[in-house]
């Protein structure tokens, strides 16, 4: 006997960040945050639980890899399913994994909807969230796809993502990848030693609280340059906690940096153009759909040897036929 099921999920990026959890087993955030899911990156991930498996075993583009995390996180399902099945995980990123490109958000959400899939649990969209959370606190926003809100909660229940917008207007996000490497600071251990050491934290909490306030209604009404700016300045604020924290950490490379000046300088052309990053080295610019190709070809022009990549809106997770052992 074998159940098995294949879902694709896309990344997102948060436009107000998620920087720092008030508890970390149940991963919850000290505040609420908000993303765009993307078209270009992605995951697609088979699980079969099956009695011929003696333990559970995963399968990271094509290597072998630790069932560390995914262990644990198969426990919640088996827990609701009843059932003590073990599991072979496949999966697939399009994504490079660890380089800040949100690849732990794609891959948590496609296995939380194939684990659901497979045991039958018929999991909503909401509860698929907070258990998509507990794997990678950002893959409960790739549930869904446009902008998506996640509501940070008092608990376990009530700590989930929502939909936002559907963003079906002109935006876009240009990313920039600086190095595709995995960083050398993983983003669960920059986000505790920040919490626990950085001077600017309880002011980053609250102003990224009134940062959401925000952006909220500027979305609604596709104000774009509204948008931009206040995502702008809370990428750099979540930056700035990490070179208050002691020892003090960044992520920035000096490209990043090089990077970050040529797209100021395209905005003083009058390009529609916002920066964001995420807890990694690479630049993702949030611009016009309509201007994206040009900003392309503008930054293409200025960073030599620098692969750019244009992503637009995503959906959310979805069902792929067959599994990846086709």
């Amino acid at each position: 006997m074998q159940q098995n099921s294949t879902w694709r999920a896309h990344n997102n990026i948060a436009l107000i960040k998620y920087w720092g959890k008030r508890d970390e087993a149940l991963i919850l955030p000290m505040n609420s945050n908000l993303s765009l899911t993307l078209d270009e990156f992605y995951t697609d991930t088979t699980i079969t639980f099956s009695r011929s498996l003696a333990e559970d075993s995963l399968i990271l583009n094509d290597k072998p890899v630790s069932t560390a995390k995914m262990t644990p996180f198969l426990d919640l399902f088996r827990t609701v399913a009843k059932t003590n099945l073990k599991a072979q995980v496949i999966s697939v990123n399009h994504v490079p994994t660890g380089a800040g490109l949100a690849s732990s958000a794609s891959a948590f959400a496609a296995a939380a909807a194939a684990a659901s899939d497979a045991l039958h649990l018929n999991f909503s969209l909401p509860l698929l969230s907070r258990y998509a959370r507990r794997g990678s606190g950002s893959a409960c926003r790739s549930v869904y796809g446009g902008f998506v809100e996640w509501q940070k909660g008092t608990d376990d229940e009530t700590s989930y993502a929502v939909p936002f917008d559907d963003a079906n207007w002109d935006i876009a996000m240009v990313t920039v990848m600086i190095n595709t490497q995995p960083k050398k600071i993983s983003s669960r251990a920059g986000m505790r030693h920040t919490v626990e050491t950085s001077a600017y934290y309880a002011q980053w909490v609250d102003s990224a609280e009134d940062d959401l306030t925000l952006i909220k209604p500027a979305i609604k009404a596709h104000d774009f340059d509204t948008v931009g700016k206040i995502a702008e300045r809370n990428a750099f604020r979540m930056h700035a906690t990490t070179l208050a924290s002691d020892p003090p950490f960044w992520y920035l490379e000096p490209e990043t940096l090089h990077a970050i000046q040529v797209i100021h300088a395209l905005r003083d052309e009058g390009f529609s153009v916002y920066i964001t990053m995420d807890a990694g080295p690479n630049v993702k610019v949030l611009c016009r759909k309509s201007e994206s190709h040009q900003i392309k070809e503008r930054l293409q022009q200025q960073l030599n040897n620098t692969e750019i990549l244009i992503a637009t809106p995503g959906p959310g997770v979805q069902r792929v036929m067959g599994d990846l052992n086709d």
